[in-house]
């Protein structure tokens, strides 16, 4: 074989390695990232020619696939009145935007691509049925859900903004994941180019105030205000501290080491109080900063390390493990001195806590002291309904043990009972929050008013934790005036009473 032959031949057999290594990279070392990428219409043009399986919730269906005419065989509805209310659960499926929610989280399920239902797929082959997806059946109550959703929707002159989170304290199950304003997913699945582009654009406008497509519930982090009190009268009880314990009535108090002067709400003294003082149950149920900056400052051991390792404890400073959806960490800020822990004690500073993270607060206690790992999957299914697999309640730690959340929960009996419009067929447990916040030019604005509880307050069967930003009261938009009737209304109907 001359020269030029056999160069000609060495190009060849390079270039054909050349390609089959190329193909060996792309089709199994790339093949899973290019069929996750959303921009590969192919792997979205095979999804949409199989039936994407149903989101159910109690029975309700929240989401489901219409056969329909055209090159995408099916199209992605969210039925039965109630889309707007799902949405920060189920998100959306969409061909131009891809998806989000349980949509993106147990997408693998619902287009059918999982391993666990290779089974199916090969009986669908054999049998010649068109493939289908899996189904995932929620841990949502759509009662409660829809409760949470018109509560948040009428509690505000045009709406509230904020979040509602329910959970089953004993298993963790998420009962309700409301965030509001919230956005129609159905207009994102359409198939029609220009209602899906004219709704993302409404709903993705540089408006960092109503973003409806932002999920409150566990991806927005708020200053928590007083509900904090529970964690910091948890650190107090893990060092003995007694509901005794006497503590400053004074409407102000100068925090450690400087000139400030942190006061009560309305720059009122303590109610019922004896010799300037109160004990840390009166001062927990009249919710006196006062008092729990001193029980932090001069009356806790270490108390810096106590109070941050109580919040650690609870679920703060740690990454939050995904519900399937991913959860935005809560912490409790950098506390360099005991000024800035007397701030921090009652949830202001650089305290900030998601409602999800609020709501486990309140269901830890109701739980006897055991935190547990929340969820939002109930079952995976296959399309011929066989469960594939069942969440198992799964527990994370006890924070505090049984008898300091008896006594927190005798502190939130006695907080309810002084809440604006308590009172009712339902024992309820509750802490009420008013946090203080800025805009970013430095104005103050209308507080955010919380209210988390649980109920009954004995073997209590759900928890709950209520954010509003925009309370109509302007200051005065307490937690007790603005968020306690939506969490009561939750409970309700939850457990059938007719009050809170």
């Amino acid at each position: 074989m001359n020269t030029p032959i056999r160069r000609v031949s060495m190009a060849v057999i390079i270039m054909i390695v050349a390609l089959l290594a190329n193909a060996t990279y792309v089709q199994v070392f790339k093949a899973d990232s290019l069929r996750a990428d959303p921009r590969n219409n192919r792997v979205l043009l095979d999804e949409y020619a199989r039936q994407r399986g149903a989101i159910t919730a109690g029975g309700t269906v929240i989401a489901a696939s219409t056969p329909i005419d055209g090159r995408l065989k099916f199209l992605r509805s969210y039925p039965n009145g109630g889309a707007a209310a799902f949405a920060p659960v189920t998100g959306f499926y969409s061909f131009q935007y891809g998806s989000t929610g349980i949509e993106q989280y147990e997408n693998s399920i619902l287009n059918g691509n999982d391993d666990r239902l290779f089974g199916q797929r090969f009986l669908d082959m054999f049998s010649g049925r068109d493939p289908r997806g899996g189904n995932i059946v929620t841990t949502i109550d759509p009662k409660m859900q829809k409760v949470a959703y018109n509560a948040m929707r009428e509690g505000c002159s045009g709406g509230c903004r904020g979040a509602v989170v329910a959970l089953e304290p004993n298993t963790g199950k998420i009962l309700a994941l409301v965030s509001t304003p919230s956005y129609d997913p159905n207009k994102l699945a359409s198939h029609d180019q220009k209602v899906r582009e004219d709704a993302w654009t409404r709903w993705n406008a540089a408006d960092t105030v109503t973003s409806p497509m932002l999920n409150r519930a566990v991806n927005q982090l708020y200053p928590p205000g007083s509900t904090f009190k529970v964690i910091t009268t948890a650190a107090a009880l893990r060092q003995g501290i007694t509901p005794d314990q006497r503590l400053t009535s004074s409407s102000g108090i100068t925090l450690p080491d400087t000139n400030t002067t942190l006061t009560n709400y309305g720059g009122q003294s303590c109610p019922d109080s004896s010799g300037g003082t109160v004990s840390l149950t009166q001062a927990f149920q009249y919710s006196c900063n006062t008092a729990f900056v001193q029980l932090t400052t001069e009356k806790m051991k270490d108390p810096t390390s106590s109070f941050v390792d109580t919040a650690t404890r609870f679920g703060l400073n740690e990454r939050a493990a995904d519900i399937p959806l991913p959860v935005a960490t809560s912490t409790s800020g950098d506390i360099p001195d005991l000024a800035a822990l007397g701030q921090s004690s009652i949830g202001q500073r650089d305290v900030r806590v998601t409602p999800l993270e609020n709501a486990m607060v309140a269901a830890t206690v109701a739980n006897g002291g055991v935190r547990m790992q929340p969820y939002l999957v109930d079952k995976l299914q296959s399309a011929d309904l066989r469960t594939l697999h069942t969440t198992q309640p799964s527990t994370i730690n006890s924070p505090i043990d049984a008898d300091q959340a008896e006594t927190l929960t005798q502190l939130m009996i006695q907080s309810e009972r002084h809440t604006s419009g308590a009172g009712g067929a339902v024992s309820i447990a509750s802490k009420t929050g008013t946090a203080e916040h800025s805009d970013e030019s430095g104005t103050g604005e209308t507080p955010y008013s919380w209210y988390i509880a649980f109920g009954p307050s004995s073997n209590a069967k759900v928890a709950v934790a209520v954010i509003v930003e925009n309370g109509d009261l302007g200051e005065a938009s307490t937690g007790g005036a603005v968020a306690a009737p939506i969490g009561r209304a939750v409970i309700n109907a939850r457990l059938g009473g007719a009050g809170g």
